[in-house]
């Protein structure tokens, strides 16, 4: 991610923070403002084009989306009038905005939770994630699937993060798309998301545990979302962004094997 782009979602991001009326409609607004972007490399290009001026992109907006809400229109001129490194960084900047408003509407809501819940329905059955992620696939039916699948098991928000994801993957995985809106849906409530992967599932008094000791560590809250893997054998395995604690004894056993190989 250029320095660019990463001053640019900041930047989103305090818009958002400070604009007024966002609901969930909001955020399907900008769902679909991202795919039309996205679908247009004409539009994408000149929104993030570097030599025009700021005022001739934010009009662009205004032309484009004049029928679009007072937030979403807000949204996207600061969008527009800041600097993306790539066009495809923009997109994903509109598709981000849209994932934190959804969670800005549903604050009560346990957003991250049931999103890494659907996260692992997809990573068990691969016929459901080939379907997901099929270039050939028709983006309603795929959004139509996803619904009939979290309809009544999830929040309105989860399920409208989910299935705008599968409509446009734009060569990313179902799990990848996925694991970014949990990241980012957690960030929007100021929390840090900890996979834990264990043998068998984690009693409350350990997750609490094993959350306070976290948040000595990394600071804020802690969100912690389980994976029951067999493989674990014993002990924990935890992963958060990119450090990972591995106290399991599948690691301790791979250690010794290496060392006795040595």
């Amino acid at each position: 991610m250029g320095s660019a782009t990463t001053q640019a979602l900041a930047a989103s991001a305090d818009a958002l923070a400070a604009a007024s009326g966002v609901t969930l409609d909001t955020a399907a607004e900008l769902f679909a403002a991202g795919r039309a972007i996205g679908d247009s490399a004409q539009l994408s290009g000149a929104l993030a084009d570097p030599t025009a001026s700021a005022q001739a992109r934010t009009a662009l907006v205004s032309s484009v989306f004049a029928e679009a809400s007072a937030p979403v229109r807000m949204l996207l001129t600061v969008v527009a009038g800041e600097r993306w490194s790539r066009a495809s960084d923009l997109v994903d900047g509109v598709e981000e905005l849209a994932i934190r408003a959804a969670a800005v509407s549903a604050a009560k809501d346990d957003v991250a939770g049931e999103l890494f819940g659907f996260s692992r329905i997809v990573a068990a059955d691969p016929e459901f994630e080939l379907a997901l992620g099929s270039r050939l696939g028709d983006a309603d039916a795929k959004a139509a699937l996803v619904e009939q699948v979290l309809g009544g098991r999830a929040a309105p928000a989860t399920v409208l993060i989910a299935s705008s994801l599968v409509r446009r993957p734009r060569e990313r995985r179902v799990r990848q798309l996925i694991s970014r809106a949990i990241d980012i849906v957690s960030a929007q409530s100021g929390r840090t998301v900890a996979t834990v992967f264990t043998a068998t599932p984690l009693a409350d008094a350990q997750e609490t545990r094993l959350r306070d000791a976290l948040a000595r560590r990394y600071g804020g809250e802690i969100s912690v979302n389980q994976v029951i893997d067999p493989e674990v054998v014993g002990g924990l395995r935890v992963q958060i962004a990119d450090d990972v604690i591995d106290g399991s004894i599948s690691a301790r056993l791979a250690e010794l094997r290496q060392k006795l190989a040595s």
